[in-house]
């Protein structure tokens, strides 16, 4: 949450909702980058993050945590007041505003969401989600869960590859991609040395990718996921990333 001058713009809701769910989701349309919010890079916490120039073609899985009472009506990054009731999200590195669809990958759940804010400024965490997108998505009680965040371009079909009557994927932690065998092999020896017995090459998808994946898991919670990532990070490999079957 960035506590930039303020901006013009609507006031937010002063009373929650009566029912979240029927909430509707943010509506992508065109918008020109926000004047506030979005410099070639910024640093926070003695880290520096490089915003991308455009949104198109992102995807990726992580964890997503959620703010609300303590950041309601204050200035998100963009000079707008944050609207914990409103269907928004934090994000480091996509431009403000992007829209972008964000599913639970525990249980299939699927939201869109405006992104006008940076954040979340926490180890391995990929999007801060304000209390109603949290609540739309069943993981306030938790506070976290992992997920799927895919942008979305206006005015360009959203498919929607997942229902919430789908089982829920298998997830795991990936290492590295080698396109060399022996190398990954090398990678695999290495963790299993370590005492990460759950790790494990993937191999190359005829079609898709000519790439051995090393990859650990199952992950079954954000608790497994943050606890691999640290040992990893502690082995020399910081990046380590969400992935599907």
């Amino acid at each position: 949450m960035s506590a930039a001058p303020p901006a013009a713009a609507s006031a937010p809701t002063r009373n929650p909702p009566l029912n979240v769910d029927a909430v509707p989701d943010a509506v992508p349309k065109a918008e020109p980058r926000s004047a506030r919010g979005n410099p070639p890079f910024y640093e926070v916490y003695g880290q520096r993050y490089l915003v991308l120039p455009a949104a198109t073609g992102y995807l990726e899985r992580g964890v997503a945590s959620w703010y609300g009472p303590t950041f309601h009506g204050g200035n998100t990054s963009s000079g707008e007041q944050y609207d914990m009731y409103g269907m928004t999200a934090a994000h480091k590195t996509l431009p403000l505003p992007t829209y972008a669809r964000v599913t639970n990958l525990k249980n299939g759940r699927s939201i869109v969401v405006r992104i006008n804010d940076r954040g979340p400024f926490v180890a391995n965490r990929l999007i801060d989600l304000s209390y109603t997108a949290a609540a739309k998505l069943d993981m306030l009680r938790e506070g976290t869960t992992l997920v799927e965040v895919r942008a979305l371009t206006p005015g360009a079909p959203d498919d929607l590859s997942r229902s919430a009557a789908s089982p829920p994927p298998a997830l795991y932690l990936q290492a590295g991609a080698f396109a060399d065998a022996q190398n990954a092999q090398r990678a695999l020896d290495k963790l299993r040395g370590a005492g990460l017995a759950n790790a494990f090459l993937a191999p190359p998808v005829q079609g898709h990718s000519r790439l051995y994946r090393l990859r650990l898991g199952p992950v079954a919670s954000v608790a497994d996921f943050d606890q691999l990532a640290a040992r990893l990070a502690a082995l020399g490999v910081p990046d380590a990333r969400l992935a599907t079957e």
